[in-house]
């Protein structure tokens, strides 16, 4: 299902036409509840960077929501070094003079930069000691269908894209009730049989933990 059909079924089942200004309003807002309720695959994105000598922030990604996780590689060995996630106050309380360095071990998301309030710092501790290579995997947004024509949720799963636009339709339009009631049904049908692909058969295989079964009585 492409942007346009979408458009198309969402107009078809509310019988109602949409300005695109809203239209595209339903279906983002759609996107955003399907992708923190689920995480599938078009979520992740991975980036690499360096860190700066005796320089204790990371900058973030401007895409960047969440962490999955993030390494620091040595610069001698190449060796991975993944670090654990603390609080601000953690890395404060452990390293209280930034001029203390070594290898980072830990990490937090320090808040907005000084000069971008819309992104956000890591702050490592120890305080690099050297250059260090990054690899952050993290929690992003994928591009919406309604720039790109086509997304992995609309090619691979597009009845939970459908069910969540046409909830959020329907609600624009202050529609009865007992329908607003069966849209959200079926979205939630939807999400969960997306939720069980994403968090569960994409996390898991035969080899290890056998195939799903159905008693037979």
């Amino acid at each position: 299902m492409n942007y346009a059909a979408l458009v198309a079924a969402v107009s078809s089942y509310t019988e109602n036409t949409f300005p695109t200004v809203d239209m595209n309003v339903f279906i983002t807002q759609a996107e955003k509840r399907i992708y923190n309720a689920v995480q599938i695959p078009s979520l992740r994105k991975n980036v690499t960077g360096n860190t700066t000598a005796s320089n204790k922030y990371l900058q973030c990604p401007t895409d960047f929501l969440s962490t999955f996780s993030l390494a620091a590689i040595d610069p001698t060995t190449g060796a991975y070094t993944f670090l654990l996630n603390k609080d601000v106050n953690f890395i404060r309380e452990a390293y209280p003079k930034p001029t203390s360095t070594g290898a980072p071990k830990y990490y937090a998301i320090f808040g907005p930069r000084s000069d971008n309030e819309a992104e956000l710092t890591f702050i490592l501790g120890p305080t690099p000691n050297a250059v260090y290579s990054t690899e952050l995997h993290y929690f992003y947004y994928p591009e919406s269908i309604v720039t790109a024509s086509n997304t992995w949720l609309s090619d691979n799963y597009d009845p939970v894209l459908l069910y969540g636009t046409l909830v959020e339709a329907y609600t624009y339009m202050k529609g009865e009730q007992d329908v607003i009631l069966l849209y959200n049904t079926k979205f939630g049908e939807a999400l969960t049989q997306l939720k069980r692909l994403g968090d569960g058969l994409e996390r898991q295989d035969a080899y290890r933990s056998g195939q799903a079964r159905i008693p037979v009585t």
